[in-house]
């Protein structure tokens, strides 16, 4: 077992039952919900879809601001509680859209989901820190990826199943049923044993010891900054398989409307499946190299994406598209881990609130960003939102050499 561990990537799990089964939880009910809500309340509530849009947006970015909230609670309490509260709020949040029926309570109901959503991934990270050695740092955030498409792919199956079987009468009943599992996924992470990162032994003499101590505060800010900055093109790279795919692919290139899903399903497979083994012995060794390669596969798969729109090239569509999102898949297989991994490590306090709450505000807003942005481009020309991300990812890519960590100080080895 142990030789078969070391091949496929993973790290011991053992002891880490309550953490895995939290996570796989958490992502399950994300799987069965997230993707329906439009859907839920056009139906059942028989609201006008640019209505419920509206309120939905509203809600998420009254939302934003928990994200400054989350890393204060983070620091005081710690990220088990932290990631405990935010498990319960999203809980409430679903099961507040069995009682909204007007946009004003939508917008509440989104607010509280996307609530939890934002304070869940502020204190996840660092959770990380708290329960896996600094040794497998990496594999665990490569894990927990994993499980988290794992857990989100089957809860979209589950949600599709239902919807096949029962029809839309099922919506009500997959909330009545999912809401719970954020309670089960929050009553798992209260039970998982933590402990205080785990330092490495350095060699650095006392002295060179106390000049590092000595680093400028600003310095750490503008390193950090440029890492949430540059983490963006890759959010909203991410934020273009459910916004711009599917009206690409049938309205833009005339493929059928399955086509969209044929490729979310390539890039769930690839991503749960190859995570673990790929970042484990094919990964760089430092994490702005692996980000380096995940931006260049990135620029990689925008222009494959963009050549069945060439109007210059008789390019066939569905060649193109599958290796594109072979490009897209292997991007974010390598960039996913080790982003996370210096998130939490580029800075010496990198990993606490007000950090992960800058990291994290980077996702919230680009996925916010990224319906209006990629449709708007996407309706002005078919070439666009590949080439705007495209000359995105390459602008991130100029700036990975300046995250170099600074030497660490008798803590955990920063790359």
């Amino acid at each position: 077992m142990l030789g078969l561990r070391r091949v496929l990537g993973l790290p011991d799990a053992r002891g880490h039952g309550r953490f895995i089964t939290g996570n796989l939880i958490d992502s399950l009910g994300n799987g069965m919900l997230l993707p329906l809500g439009l859907l839920y309340f056009t139906t059942l509530r028989d609201l006008p879809l640019a209505a419920v849009g509206v309120a939905v947006t509203a809600g998420q970015l009254a939302a934003l601001p928990v994200v400054f909230a989350a890393g204060r609670l983070m620091d005081r309490h710690g990220p088990k509680h932290l990631t405990v509260t935010a498990n319960v709020v999203s809980a409430a949040g679903f099961l507040t859209f069995l009682l909204a029926g007007r946009p004003w309570q939508i917008a509440g109901a989104y607010f509280l989901v996307q609530s939890g959503i934002n304070a869940y991934y502020t204190a996840q990270r660092t959770l990380v820190l708290h329960v896996a050695p600094a040794a497998e740092t990496r594999r665990w955030f490569a894990f927990t990826g994993s499980l988290r498409n794992i857990g989100i792919g089957v809860g979209a199956l589950l949600a599709a199943g239902a919807l096949a079987l029962f029809g839309t009468n099922a919506l009500t009943w997959l909330v009545v049923t999912a809401a719970p599992l954020y309670l089960l996924a929050a009553l798992c992470f209260a039970r998982v044993p933590t402990s205080p990162p785990q330092a490495e032994d350095s060699e650095m003499p006392p002295s060179e010891r106390r000049e590092v101590g000595k680093r400028s505060a600003a310095g750490d800010m503008r390193r950090y900054l440029l890492l949430v900055t540059s983490n963006i093109p890759f959010v909203l790279s991410q934020a273009m398989l459910s916004v711009l795919i599917a009206v690409y692919a049938t309205e833009t290139l005339g493929l059928p409307a399955w086509s969209a899903s044929i490729l979310l399903v390539v890039n769930t497979a690839m991503v749960a499946t190859l995570t673990s083994p790929l970042t484990a012995h094919a990964a760089p060794e430092q994490p702005r190299h692996t980000l380096a390669l995940g931006h260049v596969l990135l620029v990689c798969s925008m222009i494959a994406f963009a050549a069945p729109a060439l109007t210059v090239a008789d390019i066939p569509a569905w060649p193109a598209l599958v290796t594109a999102i072979v490009l897209f898949s292997l991007a974010e297989i390598f960039y996913s881990p080790a982003v996370s991994e210096l998130s939490v490590t580029l800075t010496p306090s990198a990993a606490r609130g007000s950090r992960q709450s800058l990291y994290q505000l980077s996702w919230s807003s680009g996925n916010i960003a990224a319906p209006a942005l990629f449709t708007g481009l996407l309706d002005a020309h078919a070439l666009l939102p590949w080439t705007v991300q495209g000359v995105a990812c390459l602008m991130a890519l100029v700036a990975v050499p300046a995250l170099k960590s600074p030497a660490p100080q008798g803590g955990r080895k920063r790359t």
